[in-house]
């Protein structure tokens, strides 16, 4: 490991950590998973006497990482330091393992560290990184397999009045429902508005290539994770065979710059997706942007709305859109003041704020903590 660089401002004095536990507002379920209960993990750094605000969405497994291997290593830096304390984060959990749990921690380090250096500086984050747009275009995203179809409409027809011009729904859970309730999704939004599908991997591949035809009949133009993100050739295939204007999409699940680096070259999506709650945070999403960039293919942000607005109107990629996520926008908005609504189909960030803009309600969490640890104490 190298050696640390004496901080030559205030240092990180402070990092506190804790998870909220917060249940959904109706039961949830995609293709391959269901659940009841949202998993918030929250990251305080402060140093000067300023806190910066990090988070994922994760499980405790991520916030006693943070607490036990990661705290000791930022503690007494330099907050400005941050491509060698993410290089050092990424040593300190090799023999854990870099991905998943660990992946998740870095993220939320990483992005305190971002917002702290941001506000240290009084800049929104987008100023310090560099602004590339003034907004970012978003998605309305739910649309879960567990909702009864007048549900499903009345949820997706709520954005489309909103006047978010793209919306997406969950498939896979019962491939036998699955057309019959696209067509239905297709009826509430019609044809102003854009249909993206997501099977979070739930298909066989002759299963994908048989849906993408009969939804690509009914306005389908997205199609997410038809096959598992790690069958990369199944990817390719139905990227070759997809009817004309429907995109293959994949990557949330990407924790490092290889991964991304490999479906990249294996030609396996049209559009990339990346999660800097799960990929290194800012540092790995902005790294995902410009493997994506070098590729010559257009790319998305995937859940945290709030979270992912800054460092997307900061990318030079060819930014496709930011998913609006109901389960993780609902959490925004109770939890932190300044979480942005969406307005004409795009998410803006508040310049007049520094940092991510965000500020999180403490007392307004309490109720769901199940978690918490600082050092110091």
């Amino acid at each position: 490991m190298s050696t640390p660089v004496a901080a030559a401002g205030p240092a990180v004095e402070r990092v506190a950590v804790a998870a909220y536990s917060i249940p959904t507002d109706a039961p949830e379920a995609d293709g391959t998973y269901q659940w009841g209960r949202t998993v918030l993990v929250v990251v305080e750094a402060t140093a000067g006497g300023t806190t910066g605000l990090g988070y994922t969405y994760a499980d405790t497994a991520t916030a006693r990482a943070v607490h036990d291997h990661l705290v000791p290593l930022v503690r007494g830096r330099d907050p400005f330091d941050g491509p060698a304390l993410w290089v050092e984060m990424g040593k300190k959990v090799r023999n854990l393992g870099r991905e998943g749990v660990c992946a998740t921690a870095i993220s939320a380090v990483d992005v305190a560290l971002w917002d702290l250096r941001a506000r240290l500086l009084g800049l929104p984050l987008v100023r310090l990184l560099g602004a590339a747009r003034a907004a970012a275009p978003v998605y309305g995203s739910g649309g879960f397999t567990s909702y009864p179809v007048q549900k499903l409409q009345e949820q997706l027809a709520g954005w489309a009045r909103q006047g978010i011009p793209r919306v997406k729904m969950k498939v896979g859970t019962h491939p036998e429902d699955d057309f019959r309730r696209v067509k239905a999704a297709h009826e509430a939004v019609g044809n102003g508005v854009e249909l993206f599908v997501d099977a979070n991997g739930a298909y066989s591949v002759k299963q994908a290539l048989s849906f993408a035809c009969r939804y690509a009949a009914v306005g389908v133009t997205w199609f997410e994770e038809p096959v598992s993100s790690d069958d990369l050739a199944g990817l390719r295939l139905l990227r070759d065979r997809a009817p004309a204007g429907m995109d293959i999409a994949a990557g949330e699940y990407g924790y490092r710059p290889l991964y991304f680096r490999r479906m990249l070259e294996a030609g396996a999506v049209d559009v990339l997706q990346a999660d800097a709650t799960r990929c290194g945070g800012v540092t790995g999403f902005l790294r995902a942007a410009a493997l994506c960039e070098a590729f010559g293919l257009p790319f998305s942000a995937h859940c945290a709305p709030a979270l992912h607005l800054h460092p997307c109107c900061a990318t030079t990629a060819d930014f496709r859109h930011l998913e609006y996520f109901h389960d993780h926008a609902r959490i925004e908005q109770m939890l932190f003041d300044g979480a942005g609504t969406p307005a004409g189909g795009v998410l803006r960030p508040d310049l007049s704020r520094p940092g991510l803009g965000l500020d999180f309600k403490h007392k307004d969490a309490e109720r769901f903590k199940v978690w918490a640890a600082a050092h110091p104490s």
